[in-house]
């Protein structure tokens, strides 16, 4: 497998944290949208990423749609969400807000770097639904009596939030209070200090690494 995309992106270190998880090993392409735009378009039309690449040949993009595939692969018994029902669509919603959230810190990201500009209304739009969704996905974790989101073993909704989290912290310098968030602050830092995080992980500011086989 190759997975295409730098992990300084949510979408793309979710992808690469579930390979990991699993054991599926792959080469990594840390190709950026702007810089490496041409190689990324020969893979993907709309030029996003992550873009995982098949060993069968096929070829996979948006994070979501990835992680299902990976799900199938490995099988029910090894998945990281629910194969079905209410489990799976609780896990889902909880990993759609996580990517909802990542969407507006990206926007805001390239409202400031790459459109050169702060437009109020806007700013103000993406600020309050990354509060309103963090407000709810703070309720949800204080209120889990597991150790992770949905049972004792990590599973997708507990990576998504926590890479949509770094993301905000580092590219944002976004304060996740530890009174209005306190459970999502613990959540991130227990996250982030796994292994497999520890390993892939690139600081928003830092340059990209070289293409790898992991």
């Amino acid at each position: 497998m190759i997975l295409i995309g730098m992990y300084d992106s949510p979408f793309v270190r979710r992808v690469a944290i579930a390979l990991r998880l699993y054991g599926l090993a792959f080469e990594h392409r840390p190709w950026s949208v702007f810089r490496d735009a041409d190689e990324v378009a020969k893979h993907n039309p709309l030029i996003r990423v992550p873009t995982l690449l098949l060993d069968g040949g096929e070829t996979l993009i948006d994070s979501s749609a990835i992680i299902d595939a990976l799900d199938d692969i490995v099988g029910p018994a090894r998945a990281l969400m629910p194969a079905d029902g209410a489990a799976r669509r609780k896990h889902m919603r909880v990993c759609a807000l996580a990517c909802g959230l990542g969407d507006k810190v990206v926007s805001l990201i390239y409202e400031r770097a790459v459109h050169n500009r702060q437009t109020p209304d806007w700013v103000a739009r993406c600020n309050k639904q990354i509060a309103g969704a963090l407000d709810v996905l703070e309720s949800e974790r204080r209120v889990a009596a597991s150790s992770w989101w949905f049972g004792e073993s990590i599973g997708h909704a507990d990576i998504a939030v926590a890479c949509v989290l770094t993301l905000a912290v580092e590219a944002l310098q976004f304060n996740l209070d530890a009174v209005r968030w306190p459970a999502l602050k613990v959540h991130r830092e227990k996250c982030e200090a796994r292994p497999e995080f520890r390993e892939i992980c690139q600081s928003f500011f830092a340059p990209p690494a070289k293409e790898a086989s992991e």
